[in-house]
């Protein structure tokens, strides 16, 4: 049988300013998780362009994409994602270990975005030893530690009760706050409502853009 191609996008176009917030929504298969693959980095478009500041990054090899990821994007995802192994701080640390910062550096920057979490007392704790909304606090820390261009959010509240899920949301509106520029991706509406700007996928395409 003959390889059978699967279009997840198709002719989607559209521009991100710094200082966004927006959600991405859509029915499961629409495209959600290969919109946000392509703009943090992690997949490159098989057509078209993808400019990230005034880069092409479309073009780029794997060795340089991994380096935007380091240096310009911080992520999100459902499952937290963090090494058990490692601390509160260890954990956040994580990316600038990959960019060869001096340890003494690091560990400043890593305290200093744990004590903006709320988690400063808990530096030495292991994941398994914090709630869900912990786990993503020590996440959303790491996403924060190096500086990045973009925030990319992957039902970033799907793990957690109704309580951790608000006191995460009210962080991220605080970011936003701040000027960061945030793309999540999520099922709920609730979520999505907090966001400025909602971006409605389906079948591969834009369905809606809507500024709030």
């Amino acid at each position: 049988m003959g390889a059978v191609t699967v279009e997840a996008l198709r002719g989607v176009t559209f521009d991100i300013q710094p200082g966004d917030y927006i959600s991405i929504m859509g029915p499961s298969g629409c495209g959600k998780s290969t919109m946000l693959n392509l703009l943090g980095c992690l997949d490159r478009p098989s057509s078209g362009h993808y400019f990230l500041g005034n880069e092409d990054v479309s073009q780029m090899d794997d060795d340089a994409l991994s380096a935007v990821r380091g240096a310009r994007l911080g992520f999100v995802f459902q499952s937290y994602n963090l090494i058990q192994q490692l601390t509160v701080v260890e954990n956040i640390e994580i990316p600038l270990y990959y960019q060869d910062r001096p340890e003494h550096e690091s560990r400043a920057q890593a305290c200093k975005l744990a004590a903006r979490v709320g988690l400063e007392h808990r530096l030495d704790h292991k994941p398994f030893e914090l709630s869900g909304g912990q786990q993503q606090r020590v996440a959303i820390a790491r996403a924060l530690v190096n500086d990045p261009l973009v925030i990319l959010a992957d039902e970033p509240t799907g793990n957690l009760d109704s309580k951790s899920g608000k006191e995460i949301l009210a962080l991220f509106d605080e970011l936003h706050q701040q000027g960061k520029t945030l793309i999540l991706v999520t099922h709920d509406q609730k979520v999505a409502d907090r966001s400025f700007r909602a971006i409605r996928l389906c079948d591969g395409q834009i369905e809606s853009d809507i500024r709030r």
